[in-house]
């Protein structure tokens, strides 16, 4: 049931001074700076997302988000400083190296594959899982249909011809099957009717206690309260605030969220 491995490695004191069980990190940025060409995006960014833990990346459009996924997933290269993943340095490495190392994303807008069907799109999920056995995959599916019981029922329709959510529901189905450590969401509400958000929400927020990281990138703090125990703002590409998400105060919000 899309498990992972979670441990403990190390202590950490709470706020009344009560030491509690930390776990290890999944992802870490450590001074990260990115930019296209001469434009710097991001500068100096210090961000973690620890085992079983969703993290959500806040801010207004064109503040870095977006750039900050492309990053992790190694779509982009940074001009400076480190990503690490699972412990391990990957700054260099390319996506598909990142994405076997348990690295899945859903991009803004979804990027299913339009002229495939709902089950050749989540065949494609298994690029990063390469060698796996076939009654594996069968169980996998099995398993991505009763939790999106929608795709079970259009697993023959071409994937273009799907509603929104619909489609969102197969990306983020798509990016499980390969049962990563790490899920990089971008967006996942745009465009997306109520009743839909209301499944997604229920879906990711249960993923941390099956041992999957999260880390969203959302604009409305409803949603990513509703999943998130921390938060990261950003304002022209540096962490501003950051905290537990039940410390975000109305004045942080108005600085850096109001339109």
């Amino acid at each position: 049931m899309l498990d992972a491995k979670n441990g403990v490695t190390s202590m950490s004191a709470t706020a009344n001074g009560t030491a509690t069980p930390s776990r290890p990190a999944v992802l870490t940025l450590d001074h990260l700076s990115v930019g296209y060409g001469e434009s710097m995006i991001l500068h100096d960014v210090m961000l973690e997302v620890r085992e079983a833990e969703a993290v959500c990346l806040l801010g207004r459009n064109g503040v870095g988000k977006t750039t900050l996924l492309k990053t992790v997933v190694g779509l982009l290269r940074p001009k400076a400083g480190r990503v690490t993943l699972v412990g391990r340095d990957v700054t260099a490495r390319p996506p598909n190296v990142r994405a076997r190392a348990g690295v899945a994303y859903v991009p803004q807008g979804r990027g299913i594959f339009p002229y495939l069907s709902v089950f050749e799109n989540l065949l494609m999920g298994f690029e990063a899982r390469p060698g796996l056995p076939a009654g594996e995959r069968s169980a996998t599916l099995d398993e991505m249909y009763a939790v999106f019981p929608v795709l079970a029922e259009m697993r023959g329709r071409v994937a273009g011809t799907l509603s929104g959510g619909q489609q969102q529901q197969l990306a983020i189905a798509r990016a499980l099957v390969s049962r990563p450590k790490l899920l990089l969401l971008d967006e996942p509400t745009e465009g997306i009717q109520p009743s839909i958000v209301g499944a997604i929400e229920e879906i990711v927020a249960s993923l941390p206690a099956r041992g999957i990281s999260v880390l969203l990138v959302e604009q409305f703090v409803d949603f990513a309260a509703a999943i998130c125990r921390r938060y990261y703002m950003l304002e022209r590409g540096t962490v501003v605030a950051q905290g537990a998400m039940s410390g975000l105060g109305q004045d942080v919000i108005d600085e850096y969220l109001a339109v």
